[in-house]
């Protein structure tokens, strides 16, 4: 075998080219893969410059809209100048309207209703003394707004099934007072207790605890002035005191200076955990009531009316506990309530006033309580249970206690309800009771109601 000088030529000259080739083809793939890190690190710096341009000027408007949120705050706050014709509309008031309707079926015939071993005036039994059928309700129209950087003023008008109108609230309010401090002056629900200071649409059943009807007529307002300190501390803490005119009941119409009732109270509360919250109270309200006249029947069956002049002081201890898994409330949650209310009244008594008008003196001691549950068992749906009972206690007439009965009686209710509540703003509720107000009637109830709010809507208190 031989090869031809040019063939070996060729075959070693390609023999050393080779590894040349493999080489040049391997840089140019590492160029090129290079070159791709690049592109992709250039545009990855980019999006990042881009982004954090983005962050720099999202910060910026939010600095921007803070800033004139509070140049609008401030600008709110100032008073409108006057100008005739001018801007009329710069200065809307929030104006809220509660609309109420009920139909009430009862086994007893309300007319003589009334609570045994407490005397309640006519006027006060009118506003307690459920209807039979269909009934408007108590429908309520509000008015508030800032007035200036200094105070605020509400305005609320009841308007009864009778076709009358009342002005349940209406006062003004500090806004800007230092460490903690709040004063109110006008008309409005005293902060005694849980349930006074709250509209009645906002209550988990259609009518009031029988305590609140025998010792406060249902819902005690005054007109006068009201002073609250809020603690700068971690636990809720709340002292508030009052002084007014104290018109009504257990308070009469006064004329004659100083304050016809005081009241003094305080509110403590805080959280456990994430899902529990609690908050408790103890008030006093003392009255002076003048001739507060109340319809009675004497030992012999005859009718009578008798006015009492005296000193009357009503204790009222109250707790509240609410769970709401992790505080979140939307879906499920439950809510326990409870008031103690214990009275003593000492003072003077006219046995009969059109006819025999026999004096004498006065005293008595009587309590009540009730206890409730509400639990949310669903979206929009609740349930709830509520008993009560009053201790007519020990009553003495002085010399009129041959005149009249002290029955030894306990008067008590028991009620159920469920309702529906589509919104914060709309609520449907049926509600079951057995009401032993009256000694020797046991008077089955059944309640639909219905509550709507249209318009400004204020957030409810704890």
């Amino acid at each position: 075998m031989s090869f031809k000088p040019k063939t070996l030529a060729a075959g070693i000259a390609f023999a050393l080219a080779a590894p040349c080739h493999a080489q040049a083809a391997d840089s140019a793939d590492l160029a090129q893969i290079r070159s791709e890190i690049k592109q992709m690190q250039q545009s990855y710096e980019a999006r990042i410059a881009s982004l954090e341009a983005r962050l720099k000027q999202a910060e910026t408007d939010v600095k921007q809209a803070a800033s004139q949120a509070r140049e609008a705050v401030a600008t709110a706050a100032q008073p409108a100048p006057a100008r005739g014709g001018d801007n009329i509309n710069a200065f809307n008031p929030g104006i809220s309207l509660i609309l109420s309707g009920l139909y009430s079926n009862l086994s007893h015939d309300p007319a003589n209703y009334q609570i045994t071993g407490f005397h309640l005036p006519s006027s006060v039994l009118g506003d307690i003394r459920p209807q039979r059928g269909f009934s408007l309700g108590e429908s309520e129209l509000g008015i508030s707004a800032n007035v200036d950087q200094l105070f605020y003023g509400n305005l609320n008008f009841a308007i009864h099934p009778d076709n009358t109108v009342s002005t349940e609230e209406a006062f003004i309010q500090t806004t800007a007072l230092p460490q903690g401090l709040t004063l109110k002056a006008g008309r409005f629900f005293s902060g005694i207790g849980y349930l006074n200071a709250q509209h009645a649409h906002t209550w988990d059943f259609v009518d009031a605890p029988l305590a609140y009807q025998a010792f406060l007529g249902g819902q005690f307002n005054n007109d006068g002035v009201q002073l609250r300190w809020l603690a700068p501390t971690d636990t809720y803490l709340e002292i508030g005191a009052e002084a007014g005119r104290g018109a009504n009941y257990p308070g009469t119409g006064r004329d004659k200076n100083g304050a016809g009732a005081t009241a003094l109270y305080a509110h403590i509360g805080g959280d456990v955990g994430t899902s529990n919250s609690w908050l408790a109270g103890l008030s006093l309200l003392a009255t002076s009531p003048q001739d507060r006249q109340w319809d009675d029947v004497d030992a012999a069956g005859a009718g009578v009316t008798n006015g009492f002049t005296g000193n009357s002081k009503l204790w009222i201890a109250d707790g509240v506990w609410k769970w709401a898994p992790n505080g979140n409330a939307h879906d499920t949650n439950f809510k326990l309530q409870g008031e103690y209310l214990r009275r003593v009244e000492d003072g003077s008594l006219v046995f009969d006033t059109a006819t025999a008008a026999t004096p004498g003196t006065y005293s008595a001691t009587q309590s009540g309580w009730y206890v409730q549950g509400v639990y949310q068992f669903a979206p929009y749906w609740r349930a709830g249970l509520r008993t009560e009972r009053l201790d007519s206690g020990n009553v003495d007439y002085g010399v009129n206690n041959a005149n009249l009965l002290r029955p030894d009686y306990a008067p008590v209710r028991n009620a159920m309800m469920v309702d529906y509540n589509p919104s914060e703003f709309s609520r449907i509720r049926l509600q079951l009771a057995q009401d032993k107000s009256r000694q020797g009637v046991s008077d089955n109830q059944i309640f639909l109601q219905y509550q709507m709010s249209l318009g400004a809507h204020g957030a409810h208190q704890f």
